[in-house]
């Protein structure tokens, strides 16, 4: 179920795509609608050609960087003929995972459009050794009060990789995005069982609350022996 900032992100990209030419042409089929850590959104549609035109995400993420956007937390691609929303192509997929890494994809498995993180679209997947994109820790809106007030400076992930240097720190309320400037200081890979009672305490408990916290309200399927991220981090400026 989307979010009423995903959905909002979502009608965007229908608007647009309402409005192609039905001259059947077919080189106008895809909208597509990028959404911006600060809430702003920028729209682009594909340009159809025999040899290769550039897909709608593609182009959303050049209007986007034309309007001096921040960096990308949401995306999404919607077809003519009332298709709805749309996966991306596994080339849109890779220019993704190596120049927006952290960002959100709205996709639909048929029923409902949901999101998922770019990464988990392109599984085994190769990535640019020069690339060097913005970086996103994405947070529950609950710790938004602790991250600010700099009570929280750590935070355990699994499957949900982290970089040391420059990112965003951005928190998903229901209705908006919130982010601050933040550095990444450190990023300890540990099993989840090997989780210390000095890293919890970072989090304000115990290794075992931690442990406890993590299965029931973020990664029930995590096990004692998967690999988790102990990451050190810190706000760096004020709300951007």
């Amino acid at each position: 179920m989307l979010t009423e900032t995903e959905q909002r992100l979502v009608d965007a990209a229908l608007a647009v795509v309402a409005r192609l030419p039905e001259d059947g042409s077919y080189l106008n089929t895809v909208a597509s609608a990028v959404m911006d850590v600060h809430g702003e959104i920028h729209t682009g549609v594909n340009v159809g050609h025999f040899t290769g035109g550039p897909c709608a995400e593609l182009v959303a993420l050049g209007t986007a960087a034309a309007g001096r956007a921040g960096p990308i937390a949401l995306i999404v691609a919607v077809g003519d003929e009332g298709r709805g929303v749309i996966g991306p192509c596994g080339r849109c997929r890779q220019v993704l995972l190596d120049q927006q890494p952290d960002c959100h994809v709205i996709v639909s498995d048929g029923d409902e459009p949901f999101s998922v993180p770019a990464r988990d679209l392109l599984p085994h997947s190769y990535q640019h050794p020069d690339a060097d994109p913005p970086r996103l820790l994405w947070f529950s809106p609950q710790h938004w009060t602790s991250v600010v007030d700099g009570g929280k400076t750590a935070t355990t992930r699994f499957n949900d990789p982290a970089a040391p240097g420059p990112t965003t720190l951005l928190f998903e309320f229901e209705d908006r995005f919130e982010s601050l400037p933040g550095v990444v200081d450190s990023v300890e890979r540990v099993r989840f069982a090997g989780v210390t009672d000095a890293q919890a305490a970072l989090e304000g408990c115990t290794a075992d609350e931690l442990r406890t916290a993590l299965r029931t309200h973020y990664y029930p399927g995590v096990t004692d022996d998967d690999m988790v991220d102990f990451v050190r981090f810190r706000a760096v400026g004020p709300q951007a």
